[in-house]
């Protein structure tokens, strides 16, 4: 997950193409949209900017991924690069809201390894705000769906950094399996960091899910993570006023 492409050297477009129907045959043209019990993912917008700004670029969701834009409009052409490799066919990247609101909160991606889809990697980044409510269980489940059965992969790649035990555990609880530890592979603020390689096989996957969607569907109805929401759009509201679009993202100073 720490080395999901940003890209911050395009130029985003003057406006937005219209929403459109979805079919699985044609994600290349505008990604699905797929709906959990919390969340629900769809293609990223270049409005979705301000919002993935605010919430990915703060100090403990950065601690463990490739360095995100460090202003909005870096996210903007970001967007527009995730647009044109999904077009290509290589990469498909979902913005990850909640049911029945229009915010991004985070990102999940998936990215072809060379093979024609036939091995891939995926990465997540997630506002911490919405850590520990359940939100990257139902979108984890979405996106791995999508991907063994519409893109047909049949293995499925992360890399998480050994110190990172929010992402382990969170692969180890959709079933990754540990597969060896990759030596100095990371470089985050000056040094090297180990990772752990991850894989989940199509075949596990569909043996799985079933018992994952039903642990999930046992949890609380409840959606504490909505209030959450409600708090940091806000927050956003009054940074976009304060000119946020021109301001670039705080450093991390430590622990990253």
């Amino acid at each position: 997950m720490e080395t999901m492409p940003y890209r911050t050297d395009l130029v985003p477009p003057s406006h937005e193409q219209p929403a459109a129907p979805v079919t699985a045959s044609d994600w290349r043209v505008k990604l699905p949209v797929l709906t959990g019990t919390q969340v629900t993912l769809r293609d990223l917008r270049v409005t979705d900017a301000p919002a993935l700004f605010l919430f990915l670029t703060t100090e403990e969701v950065t601690r463990f991924i490739s360095p995100p834009p460090t202003t909005v409009e870096g996210f903007e052409r970001f967007i527009v690069w995730t647009h044109e490799r999904r077009a290509a066919g290589s990469h498909a990247c979902f913005a990850v809201t909640l049911t029945g609101t229009t915010t991004a909160i985070g990102i999940i991606q998936v990215r072809d390894l060379a093979t024609g889809f036939d091995t891939a990697e995926w990465g997540f980044a997630v506002g911490s705000p919405f850590w520990g409510t359940g939100v990257f269980a139902d979108a984890a489940a979405l996106v791995l769906n999508f991907t063994f059965d519409i893109l047909g992969v049949r293995r499925l790649e992360a890399r998480a950094a050994t110190a990172n035990g929010r992402g382990i555990g969170a692969l180890r609880k959709i079933g990754a399996v540990a597969e060896g530890r990759l030596r100095k592979t990371f470089y985050k603020s000056g040094v090297y960091l180990d990772q752990m390689l991850y894989a989940i096989l199509d075949v596990e996957w569909r043996n799985y899910r079933s018992k994952f969607s039903t642990r999930a569907s046992s949890k609380p109805a409840s959606r504490p993570e909505l209030l959450l929401l409600v708090d940091h759009e806000h927050r956003l509201a009054g940074r976009l006023g304060d000119g946020l679009h021109r301001q670039p993202a705080a450093r991390c100073q430590s622990g990253c």
